[in-house]
């Protein structure tokens, strides 16, 4: 019996209430995985509900996002055994706080309207204070209305504004947008435009510029228009949507008069309705050296595909600073007979060189190591 057969064999015994189910699904997921020789998976923790977006802390405290579950968690690993040890609910009730981001002590968290900071937050985990608002005046749309949030190299906030529909021309400008302000709130500006929906975005750890995923339209079929990884060097760049599709797809209502050559090109493509949310440059040293400097993409997986794709992490090989290939790095979240076990939302390098990933559909938060 090899080890898929006997963790699927447990699974049944926790549904019958002959074992503890929580650790006994979580075997019999990773049990599904496939990496590459060397790589080994693990649980991190399985108590984190809808773990969604994540950010380090300067002690190695993991915070975690969720949308459905409103609250926002910290994690940490006090032994040092590689996997978490102690989960707290750092607060909740909150309005899909999906983003988060962590920069000087303070914790900032993305609601669909505002921002949030927790002060200090590191050392009063236990005792969180009662956030600051730092910017509450954008839209209150639920359709794509969930944010990513980073602080990036300039010191700044960063946080997308989706298109609240699946494909319209909004006459206010926010929509469809990626904004940046000063950690304070002030400052606001709309950094790019034409971007239906980023919930994904990293800096080159090399020339520090901006790549961010952003997620297709729906309803072109199943093979249209492609996901999208895209370029911002700079401020003021349009990348077409709603007019324009992956390089050239016209859009049948938006596209009329338009010529997608007025508008930036992805600099890769993703196959249509894989979701690219989280992504991560890898800088560390535990992988080995051809996995440093290339950017590992979390793929949340299709919802209205005939066929369901996506549901694993992939890694965009860079070279020369530009993106020249993709691989699957690990896949397993979707079995071949269409069951979903997983869907994969962000990742997250810790300080020892291993890879986090987070799982909103489990619950869950895995850990990646390279062990030879």
């Amino acid at each position: 019996m090899d080890v898929r057969e006997h963790s699927w064999l447990k699974l049944a015994a926790c549904a019958l209430g002959l074992t503890v189910c929580a650790e006994v699904r979580a075997e019999a997921l990773l049990s599904e995985i496939k990496l590459p020789p060397g790589f080994r998976i693990a649980l991190y923790t399985d108590q984190t509900p809808n773990a969604r977006s994540l950010a380090l802390g300067n002690d190695g405290t993991v915070y975690v996002g969720s949308m459905e579950e409103g609250k926002v968690y910290a994690v940490r690993d006090r032994d040092g055994d590689g996997k978490a040890d102690q989960v707290q609910v750092l607060a909740e009730n909150l309005n899909m706080p999906n983003g988060i981001a962590y920069v000087d002590g303070d914790l900032y968290v993305a609601e669909i309207p505002r921002i949030l900071r927790f002060t200090d937050i590191g050392r009063q985990v236990s005792n969180p204070p009662k956030p600051e608002i730092v910017f509450d005046r954008y839209p209150e749309d639920v359709h794509h209305g969930w944010k990513y949030l980073r602080v990036g190299p300039d010191g700044k906030l960063y946080a997308p504004v989706g298109a609240p529909c699946n494909v319209c021309l909004s006459e206010k400008d926010i929509y469809a947008t990626l904004t940046r302000l000063d950690k304070d709130g002030s400052n606001f500006e709309i950094y790019a435009r034409g971007i239906r929906n980023t919930v994904g975005f990293d800096w080159h750890p090399e020339t520090k510029e901006l790549w961010l995923n952003e997620n297709g339209r729906d309803w072109m079929g199943d093979d249209m228009p492609p996901d999208e990884l895209n370029h911002a060097p700079k401020p003021g760049l349009h990348f077409g949507f709603p007019h324009c599709h992956g390089k050239d797809i016209v859009d049948p209502s938006f596209g009329k008069g338009t010529s997608c050559a007025e508008f930036e090109s992805p600099a890769w493509t993703y196959p249509a309705h894989v979701a690219p949310l989280g992504m991560r440059f890898y800088t560390g040293k535990q992988f080995p050296a051809e996995y440093r400097g290339q950017l590992f993409v979390a793929q949340h997986g299709s919802w209205n595909r005939s066929a369901p794709v996506g549901y694993r992490v992939v890694m965009v090989e860079f070279r020369g600073g530009k993106p020249v290939n993709n691989k699957i790095f690990a896949e397993g979240w979707l079995r071949p007979n269409g069951e979903v076990l997983g869907r994969p939302v962000d990742v997250l390098e810790m300080p020892d060189g291993a890879l986090l990933v987070s799982d909103d559909k489990a619950g869950a938060i895995y850990r990646i190591v390279y062990r030879p």
